[in-house]
């Protein structure tokens, strides 16, 4: 008998538990949410109004700005004299640049170099109205130099230059001198960097030539004219590289193939004015429910 009143029990306590469980989940007061919007309907569908008007006048006072882009794909960062000259080197200058090309050409296109010949350039300081006794005027026109222009690269290892301006003949303007200063500063990148190799080469070559009139003053001997031999074919390979370096010193050619020139917008990118005013109408709607909830507790209906 007890064993039967044992199982009698724990089959009544498992009924109870899946019952419980059943329920867990679905006793929310629906009735308490259609008391609430009843109640409050009225003042809800006014501050959706209010919050409209004012959002549809914040939106309006927002100057409009206007995008253009250019784009360009860079170039093989190869040498060209090199590939010119050498007729073993397998790689062509004429390529499109790899991913390689594409992450450095990003990378002096957001440079501070860039930057800052563009605001010389278009005095933006004075176009974005950043006063020059301003404290942190430079801290400013960095701030809006980067939130209006942006380089980006694309889906198939192109870079898109994009540019936001209130006039947008500036935007366009500004787009395409950023893709025409790339060219710019990647030669006197490569410029500066063809000097000091072109001294080092230089330097060298002299020295071997000492070395080769030292050898030749000495008594002739097989050594001798085999090491004399050895050491004008390095002094030729030598020359060879000079060569090239002070071609590419002074060579001015364009690293980059422009796809898309920038053109000016016919309409405005930013601001989105039905987004800003749906949204602000929504977010006043959602401050007032939660002020409602904790200031004006629903009262249940009796």
């Amino acid at each position: 008998m007890e064993k039967r009143y044992i199982m009698n029990n724990s089959i009544k306590r498992e009924k109870m538990m899946q019952e419980e469980s059943k329920g867990f989940g679905n006793n929310y007061d629906h009735e308490a949410t259609r008391q609430f919007f009843r109640r409050w309907w009225k003042v809800l569908l006014i501050v959706f109004v209010v919050g409209a008007i004012g959002s549809g006048i914040a939106a309006w006072l927002i100057k409009p700005l206007y995008k253009s882009s250019a784009v360009i794909f860079p170039t093989n960062s190869n040498r060209l004299s090199k590939a010119i000259m050498d007729y073993h080197y397998s790689l062509d200058f004429m390529d499109y640049g790899i991913e390689r090309d594409c992450e450095y050409a990003i990378q002096i296109l957001s440079s501070k170099r860039m930057e800052q010949a563009v605001c010389d350039h278009f005095n933006l300081m004075e176009h974005y109205g950043i006063p020059a006794d301003n404290e942190h005027k430079l801290f400013k026109l960095d701030e809006q130099y980067r939130s209006n222009i942006t380089v980006k690269r694309t889906e198939f290892l192109g870079v898109e230059i994009g540019v936001l301006d209130q006039d947008p003949q500036w935007a366009a303007d500004i787009a395409n001198y950023i893709a025409a200063m790339y060219d710019t500063l990647c030669h006197e990148i490569h410029h500066d960097r063809a000097i000091s190799a072109a001294e080092v080469m230089d330097g060298v070559c002299a020295s071997m030539e000492r070395e080769i009139d030292s050898l030749a003053q000495l008594p002739k001997a097989d050594w001798r004219d085999k090491l004399i031999a050895e050491k004008c074919s390095q002094l030729a390979d030598l020359q060879t590289r000079a060569t090239q370096t002070r071609i590419d010193k002074n060579l001015e050619v364009s690293y980059k193939y422009s796809v898309d020139y920038a053109t000016p917008a016919d309409k405005k990118a930013y601001p989105k004015r039905l987004l800003i005013i749906l949204g602000g109408s929504l977010g006043a709607v959602v401050v007032a429910i939660f002020c409602l909830l904790i200031f004006c507790p629903n009262k249940k209906e009796e």
